[in-house]
């Protein structure tokens, strides 16, 4: 991971799941087939059975899902998630961290940890006709594409001052540091994260330096020079903060693919 989850290459990645950079703006869409065991990012209910399945561990964002004739969607996870139910076809948008809360309308903290249907945040009625939409296109990926990049041209470019936080805290920043750059105080700071990202910017840090430990860790990287490069103060530091975000050992999540 170069910078934060979101940003990754296109291409299969494994268990008949695909992802590519999306034509929004740090966004990625991805879809899932029903064979094999793994869930994509952000699945929800049903999207993988039985013991095995790689669980969908936080990262910061928020996804918009489409299943069986469903809509979804997924909020942002302080823990990992361990989808359950049939296999099923998903395709998925995973926003960039941030972004997500002002295009659905909805604030994060609402949806934290949580896995909704979308008829629950908007009129049944749109629902309804983007379901439809979904349902008659060839690609329904796709389609749930070109329907975010509408809700982005309507709402308006995000604010650019989550995305600095978000790159801050990525490269490591301190928070309090953070908040005196971007000029805000600590309480409005907590404020402002809790609507775009469902949790506070301590607990934003913490997610990011997991997925940069787990991007390392994935390439090859030694623990302990993981925990390093990644920003803990030594590999037991790393090893704690992953089990208290995954409920795995790092070595386990590693071993799932």
């Amino acid at each position: 991971m170069a910078h934060v989850a979101v940003e990754t290459s296109a291409g299969a990645v494994g268990g008949g799941y695909a992802e590519r950079p999306s034509r929004l703006a740090g966004a990625v869409v991805w879809t899932k087939g029903p064979a094999g065991s793994e869930a994509g990012p952000g699945a929800g209910p049903g999207a993988g059975p039985g013991a095995g399945v790689r669980p969908v561990l936080p990262d910061g964002c928020m996804d918009l899902l489409w299943s069986e004739g469903r809509l979804l969607v997924a909020g942002p996870d302080t823990r990992a998630y361990v989808p359950a139910g049939p296999p099923a076809r998903w395709a998925g948008l995973r926003f960039f961290p941030g972004t997500a809360p002002g295009y659905l309308g909805v604030a994060a903290h609402e949806l934290r940890d949580r896995r909704v249907e979308l008829a629950e945040l908007w009129p049944a009625a749109r629902v309804r006709r983007l379901s439809a939409r979904l349902e008659a296109a060839p690609d329904p990926a796709a389609a749930l594409e070109e329907a975010a990049l509408e809700l982005a041209a309507a709402t308006g470019p995000p604010d650019p001052l989550l995305r600095h936080l978000v790159a801050a805290l990525d490269a490591g920043r301190p928070v309090t540091a953070t908040a005196d750059e971007l000029g805000l105080g600590a309480r409005r700071l907590h404020r402002r994260s809790l609507a775009a990202f469902g949790y506070g910017p301590k607990t934003l840090a913490r997610v990011l330096r997991l997925q940069r430990a787990l991007a390392l860790a994935r390439a090859g990287v030694p623990f302990a020079e993981t925990a390093v490069r990644a920003g803990f103060a030594d590999q037991a530091h790393l090893a704690r903060n992953v089990r208290e975000l995954t409920g795995m050992p790092l070595r386990d999540l590693l071993a799932l693919g």
